[in-house]
């Protein structure tokens, strides 16, 4: 479990802090060691990335929980746009896929909420319905893209390539839920499990790289 103190990002991407900081890499690129599938559909490892297929699924990292760190995650959607998400602050190891969505974060992956009839708190890089993006940096498919996610004690701050899009927390004003799909208002714990989902047959996103890197 990563735990240390907790530090203050400015405007300064988190990726650039601390200087002495090292990356420690959760998929190996080979297989799914040390992760784990709930939900619906599955993933695999293809040519050395994670795909999905089908559900609605989550591929969970079971080996530890995870606060006060900076994880970065590298990934492209197979379309112009696809939906998915990075999961955060999962207090306890899901057993299916609804419990992470009402007591996580999902750090939404989909440039184009309207399309469901969503608005821009649903747009990549948010907390999703949670929080409004100061900026909406995501590429289109099938360009990389950088997501930093940062949990800091109980700040969550997300820069999707280079830019921030989501500075929150515990305890910030959150709009009311508007879809019974959406997550509970709620605390978050300050470390939990992450996971990545898979939202189903027509959004497949391949992520290529899943780090992470203590605050200290």
């Amino acid at each position: 479990m990563i735990l240390v103190s907790v530090s203050t990002f400015g405007n300064v991407a988190p990726s650039k802090r601390p200087p002495g900081a090292t990356w420690r890499k959760l998929f190996n690129g080979v297989d799914l060691t040390g992760w784990k599938h709930v939900g619906e559909g599955s993933m695999s490892v293809e040519n050395g990335m994670i795909r999905g297929h089908g559900g609605m699924g989550l591929l969970y990292y079971t080996k530890e929980k995870f606060g006060n760190c900076t994880i970065r995650v590298v990934y492209r959607m197979e379309k112009e746009n696809s939906n998915s998400g990075v999961y955060i602050r999962i207090p306890v190891e899901p057993r299916e896929a609804w419990m992470p969505v009402h007591y996580g974060y999902e750090v939404q992956i989909d440039n184009h909420p309207e399309t469901s009839d969503e608005d821009e708190y649903h747009v990549t890089g948010t907390l999703y319905s949670i929080s409004k993006p100061l900026a909406k940096p995501g590429k289109p498919g099938p360009e990389w893209n950088t997501m930093d996610i940062t949990l800091d004690g109980p700040r969550t701050i997300v820069y999707v390539n280079g830019v921030k899009v989501t500075d929150y927390k515990e305890g910030d004003p959150v709009p009311d839920r508007k879809f019974d799909f959406e997550p509970y208002r709620g605390l978050r714990p300050n470390v939990g499990y992450i996971g990545l989902q898979n939202h189903g047959e027509h959004d497949v996103v391949f992520f290529r790289e899943v780090s992470v890197k203590s605050l200290r």
